[in-house]
């Protein structure tokens, strides 16, 4: 998987404000932005990003993605 496979699966999705994808084919690192964690928790917000990939992480394809979430006015307030 590449960085813009998984960044399109995350954004297919989760309408995102903004969406950051890096990492090694394995190990990922991701920075989303979207509306819809507005009123969530922090495990909530991730559930949800989990959600998008659906099986992908349960057969190991995705095996570590570590993440930032942000509301759109979260993200405003760190620029």
């Amino acid at each position: 998987m590449t960085a813009e496979e998984l960044q399109s699966l995350i954004a297919t999705g989760l309408p995102c404000t903004h969406l950051e994808v890096g990492g090694d084919g394995r190990h990922w690192s991701a920075v989303v932005v979207s509306p819809e964690f507005e009123g969530k928790r922090l495990i909530a917000r991730h559930q949800r990003v989990y959600a998008t990939l659906g099986q992908r992480i349960k057969t190991d394809e995705v095996h570590a993605l570590s993440m930032k979430t942000y509301t759109p006015a979260e993200w405003a307030a760190q620029s």
